[in-house]
């Protein structure tokens, strides 16, 4: 329950695929116009909005997209706006290329939802902002009407928008918004390690203002030549396997309840209900203040693998944990055994 990856592999379908590519492709470098095609297809499918696959890069996995997004965008010493608690490759690899990640504290905020107000009253404004939304590692989501609210600060306040939206699919209610409906000025980061199911193929693309497609595509083949010719046969048969995406999706919704249920049985309640992705953050503050020495002892004393809130909040995280759900409902009634057992007894 520690990796933010499904436990299931890709769709059967779509590693039938590959099976079949494998002896009839040379399988070289390679970007896939008809995947391109497909993913524009997609856009309008989904969230009503015209995507020409022109403005679609693929590449190898989201994290090589927002690696290339930030060297292309932005200069040594610009800062750049990410959320608190947040995925922690944002503000790590930000680091690494000499940029200044701007943490918008969420972490007493509603849902842990960022606002627009938030980041409006940043001062000076800064060079970019990085939204997921449905967020790592708290599931929130942002509606149509904040996200357009975003946006508009954005073009106010010359931030480049970056909206990650890697989770799309997973969600629990209302659909996930595409930034792409507020604003086509937008950066789109997605993949297909979450709701395809296939982390270990390291696939993603990025939907790109026209302007940003050549010199980003430039920095792609020069960082990463092209992303794995195998991942995106496989990815082209996966998008349209809709009925097993959406049968996982079910399982995971289910399992978010039962887990719930089962930390709220433990004493671990107040958590607020993901809106989407595969992850409940919990507050564990009654329990320790040392998030990483107590997901280390889970993990040794009862074979739980769990995130420590550090790894997400440097700054209140000590006190978080962050669970995946995307297993088996028999790994979330084991680990509410396991954890129930041992919660009772622990010590800091």
């Amino acid at each position: 329950m520690n990796f933010g990856q499904p436990s299931a592999g890709a769709p059967k379908a779509a590693l039938e695929a590959a099976r079949r590519v494998m002896g009839n492709d040379p399988l070289g470098y390679w970007e896939s116009q008809q995947l391109r095609e497909r993913l524009a297809a997609h856009y309008a499918e989904t969230y009503g909005v015209t995507v020409e696959p022109e403005r679609i890069l693929l590449t190898a996995g989201a994290s090589a997209a927002l690696v290339t997004v930030f060297m292309a965008l932005f200069r040594p010493g610009d800062r750049v706006a990410v959320v608190r608690p947040g995925y922690p490759a944002y503000r790590n690899s930000l680091l690494a290329l000499g940029l200044v990640p701007v943490e918008i504290d969420c972490t007493h905020s509603p849902g842990y939802r960022p606002t627009p107000e938030q980041l409006a009253a940043l001062d000076p404004a800064p060079a970019g902002f990085i939204l997921a939304s449905p967020a790592n590692p708290t599931g929130a989501m942002v509606g149509k009407e904040e996200l357009a609210a975003f946006a508009r600060v954005c073009r106010e306040r010359g931030i480049q928008l970056i909206s990650d939206e890697i989770y799309h699919g997973i969600t629990f209610g209302e659909r996930a918004v595409s930034a792409l409906e507020c604003d086509p000025d937008i950066v789109v980061v997605n993949s297909f390690s979450k709701l395809y199911r296939m982390p270990g193929w390291r696939l993603g693309w990025m939907v790109l203002p026209q302007r940003y497609v050549s010199p980003i595509h430039s920095y792609l083949i020069n960082l990463f030549l092209t992303p794995s010719a195998l991942a995106q046969h496989v990815a082209l048969a996966a998008m349209d396997q809709r009925e097993d995406l959406e049968h996982w999706v079910g399982i995971y919704a289910r399992n978010r309840l039962r887990l719930i249920e089962g930390l709220a049985g433990m004493g671990i309640g107040g958590i607020a209900p993901p809106d989407g992705a595969f992850y409940l953050y919990a507050d564990i503050g009654h329990l320790t203040n040392d998030s990483l020495q107590f997901c280390m002892r889970a993990v040794d004393e009862i074979g739980v693998a769990l995130a420590p809130g550090i790894d997400f909040d440097p700054v209140d995280g000590h006190r978080y944990l962050r669970l995946s759900y995307a297993i088996s409902p028999e790994e979330v009634e084991r680990a509410i055994e396991l954890l129930g057992g041992w919660l009772p007894g622990y010590r800091p």
